[in-house]
C-alpha cells in the first residue's frame, strides 16, 4: 500500500481536579461551556457577533470546460472590504447541490492550480464550489499579483495593545472571509445548506480548522497539510513568524488546551478529516505524527464526553506537503459527508486520475519548482481527467476600470489603514 490510513480510536478520559475525578458535565453545562469557548475565540480574533451583509454580486460567467460553469462573484467581508471569488457549478444536475469552500495555503489564491482544479473537479462531481482571493493576494493585491505575501509584514500596534493585536485582527478578517463564503453558499437556492464543507490547505488548514470550531453552518471540514494545533504548551503555530498565524494562535492560550478545545468544538459541528504526509516538514508533521494526533484526539474526547463526530486521519508515508483532498481518499470522504449530486461512490472509486506534474507541464500551469516535486503537489494523483489550465485573465472577477473604482475595498493596504485606525481608537 502507498499509504497508511489511520482512524484514530480515542479513549474517553475522566477529567481530574487535584488528582480526583471531576463531576461529569451535564449536556446543558457542556453546551454552555462550548458556547463560551466559541465566543472567546471570536472575541480574541475580533469577529463580530453579527457578520456583515453579503451584498453578493455576480459580474459575469464562463465555461472553463464542458459541463462546468464558472461565475465571477464578489461578496462583502469585514470592515466593508470585498472578496472576489470564482464560483464553480455543474451545468446540469438534479436536486440540491452540496457546497464546498476552498481555503488556500499561504500565498495561494483562486489562481492557484489546486483552486481551479478543485473547482472543476467538484463541479463535475456535482457541487457548487467557492474559490476566492485571500487578503493581499490576486485581486486583493495592489498590483493584482499572486504569491505576493503582502500581509506577511509585522505591524506593531499602538502602545497599550499586545503585540499580537495586529495578527489577531488579520486572522479575524481571514476567518470572516471563509464564514461569508459559507453564508454565500447557504443563500444560493441551488445549494442544500445542510451539506456545506470547507477544505483547507496549509495556512488554509489553520484558518478553516478554527472556522469550523465557531461556525455551525459548516457540516464537514477537511484539513490537508496541517491540523497540528498544539495544546497548552507553545508549539508549531505559536512559533510561526507570520502575523496571520503566530499571534492569533498565541492569543488563544486564554482557552487552555487550545488544540483539544478546537477539535472538540469541531466535533460538536460535524465530521472532520485530517490528511498529512508523514514527511511534511513544512508543518512539522514528523513531530506531530499519529501518536501526537491520537493524544490530541483523546483529550478532545475527554472534553466532549463522547467520540461522536471526532476527527479521523490519514497519513501518507514518504509524502510531504500537498492538497490531498483532490486524491481518491479526499473525494471519497467528501462524498460520504456531503453527497455529490452527479457522481456516486462507485463512480468515484472507478474514476481515472491525473498525475499533477504531468498535467501542469502539458497545460502550461504554474507550480513552483519546490512544489512540483513528486513528494509534494506534483506527485498527486488527482481524481478526474481532461481538465484544462484556466488562463489567469479568465479568473479575474472585475474589469480593470471597476477594480480601480473599488480598490479601496479590495486591497490589503486599504484594509491595513482601517485596522490601524481601529487600533488607535481602541487605546484612546
Amino acid at each position: 500500500m502507498r499509504y497508511l490510513k489511520l482512524a484514530l480510536v480515542g479513549i474517553v478520559l475522566g477529567a481530574t481536579v487535584c488528582g480526583q475525578a471531576a463531576t461529569p458535565l451535564t449536556a446543558r453545562q457542556r453546551a454552555v461551556r462550548d458556547e463560551g469557548w466559541r465566543q472567546t475565540i471570536r472575541k480574541q480574533l475580533y469577529i463580530p457577533a453579527t457578520l456583515p451583509k453579503l451584498e453578493a454580486k455576480t459580474w459575469s460567467s464562463f465555461s472553463p470546460m464542458p459541463g462546468v460553469i464558472a461565475e465571477r462573484v464578489t461578496y462583502q467581508t469585514l470592515d466593508g472590504m470585498v472578496v472576489p471569488a470564482i464560483v464553480y457549478r455543474p451545468e446540469k444536475w438534479k436536486g440540491k447541490l452540496p457546497g464546498i469552500v476552498v481555503v488556500n495555503g499561504h500565498g495561494g489564491d483562486k489562481f492557484s492550480w489546486y483552486a481551479f482544479y478543485s473547482g472543476m473537479l467538484f463541479a463535475r462531481a456535482g457541487a457548487m464550489v467557492v474559490t476566492y482571493d485571500p487578503i493581499g493576494e490576486g485581486e486583493r493585491n495592489i498590483d493584482k499579483k499572486s504569491q505576493a505575501g503582502s500581509h506577511d509584514k509585522w505591524v506593531d500596534p499602538p502602545a497599550g495593545l499586545p503585540r499580537t493585536d495586529w495578527g489577531q485582527r488579520l486572522a479575524g478578517l481571514m476567518q470572516v472571509d471563509v464564514m461569508q463564503a459559507v453564508a454565500y453558499l447557504a443563500q444560493r437556492p441551488e445549494v442544500d445548506k445542510r451539506r456545506i464543507a470547507t477544505v483547507g490547505y496549509s495556512m488554509g488548514s489553520f484558518i478553516t480548522g478554527i472556522t469550523g470550531a465557531i461556525d455551525p453552518q459548516i457540516h464537514a471540514v477537511l484539513l490537508s497539510g496541517g491540523g497540528d494545533y498544539d495544546g497548552v504548551e507553545p508549539g508549531y503555530f505559536d512559533a510561526n513568524k507570520l502575523p496571520c498565524q503566530g499571534p492569533p494562535y498565541q492569543s488563544l492560550r486564554i482557552l487552555g488546551d487550545r488544540g483539544a478545545i478546537l477539535y472538540a468544538l469541531n466535533a460538536d459541528r460535524g465530521p472532520m478529516y485530517v490528511m498529512n504526509g508523514l514527511a511534511d516538514t513544512v508543518m512539522d508533521i514528523p513531530h506531530h505524527g499519529p501518536d501526537w494526533f491520537a493524544d490530541t484526539r483523546a483529550r478532545a474526547i475527554a472534553l466532549r464526553g463522547t467520540e461522536k463526530g471526532m476527527f479521523t486521519t490519514v497519513f501518507y508515508p514518504g509524502i510531504s506537503h500537498r492538497t490531498s483532498w483532490v486524491d481518491r481518499d479526499g473525494v471519497e470522504w467528501l462524498e460520504k459527508q456531503i453527497h455529490f449530486t452527479n457522481w456516486t461512490a462507485k463512480e468515484i472509486a472507478d474514476e481515472p486520475v491525473t498525475h499533477i506534474s504531468t498535467w501542469a507541464k502539458a497545460n502550461d500551469v504554474y507550480i513552483s519548482k519546490n512544489y512540483m516535486r513528486e513528494d509534494r503537489e506534483g506527485g498527486l494523483d488527482a481524481l478526474g481527467t481532461g481538465f484544462p489550465g484556466i488562463k489567469r485573465a479568465d479568473l479575474m472577477v472585475l474589469p480593470d476600470a471597476t477594480w480601480n473604482e473599488m480598490k479601496d475595498r479590495l486591497t490589503y493596504e486599504s484594509w491595513a489603514k482601517k485596522a490601524m485606525a481601529a487600533e488607535q481608537q481602541a487605546v484612546r
